[in-house]
């Protein structure tokens, strides 16, 4: 099984720069957006074989906002984390499965940025609680999927300049932390599963300074998986060279049958 996630920061714009080609060439059974930047009827996807579902921001129109795009039905869904204090942005879509695939969630999340001068740094701490008790409460029914832009670079090899950034929204020592926790509750980050020691690997670059083309880049956008799918996972892969947008994909392969 292969699932797909790709912060598009703004689905129409990534549309004019080949978002569909990539859709069509990755053949996923799964794929997650994060920061669609959209309403309710400001866009038709037309995605034959694919069932799709939307999360929406709700007081900042053209604000963050998440889709799934999926060729199996699930048996629930679910959208926001039960909290009305973080469903107002559009940030994460659940879907519940149970059948031939072994029972488990998928959720795609697109987690707050601390912005500029860590002015969202205290919600950001609030968000990670709420969050992480969210996917707990989730693993204790079945394992867990989780993926999307987590807006945090966990360890130095994840980002270019780490000397530079000790302060910077995304790799505070506290946003670290948080993600620590994550992963210590029970949780394995997928990519560094099998390439823990890879260096140069981002998801997200600026686009100031050619950085790109440069390669000073972070790596922000994850697969993370319940440690009951460990013997499950098979390979974790960045789509770095798919353009489209300030993020590339990432991607997942998981037999679920085994």
């Amino acid at each position: 099984m292969k699932l797909i996630s790709w912060n598009v920061n703004g689905l129409r714009a990534c549309l004019k720069k080949g978002f569909l080609d990539f859709f069509n060439e990755a053949d996923s059974d799964f794929f997650c957006l994060q920061e669609t930047k959209l309403q309710a009827g400001q866009l038709e996807l037309d995605l034959p074989g694919y069932e799709q579902y939307w999360n929406y921001a709700v007081t900042k129109k053209g604000y963050s906002g998440t889709a799934v795009f999926t060729k199996h039905s699930p048996l629930t869904v679910a959208y926001g984390i039960n909290c009305e204090e973080h469903d107002q942005e559009g940030r994460t879509i659940t879907l519940e499965y149970n059948d031939f695939y072994n029972d488990f969630y998928l959720v795609t999340v697109y987690t707050p940025n601390s912005q500029r001068g860590l002015a969202r740094l205290e919600y950001r701490m609030q968000w990670e609680d709420d969050f992480r008790a969210y996917l707990l409460a989730l693993n204790q029914q079945k394992p867990v999927i989780v993926c999307g832009d987590l807006n945090v670079a966990h360890q130095e090899i994840d980002l270019k300049n780490p000397s530079t950034n000790r302060k910077s929204a995304g790799f505070t020592d506290a946003e670290r932390e948080k993600f620590s926790v994550l992963l210590e509750s029970g949780f394995i980050d997928s990519f560094r599963y099998f390439y823990p020691d890879k260096t140069d690997a981002y998801t997200w670059w600026s686009y100031f300074a050619n950085a790109r083309e440069r390669n000073i880049g972070w790596r922000i956008d994850y697969f993370l998986v319940s440690k009951d799918l460990e013997a499950k996972l098979i390979d974790a892969k960045i789509h770095d060279q798919v353009l489209g947008s300030d993020h590339c994909p990432v991607e997942l392969e998981i037999d679920l049958s085994i």
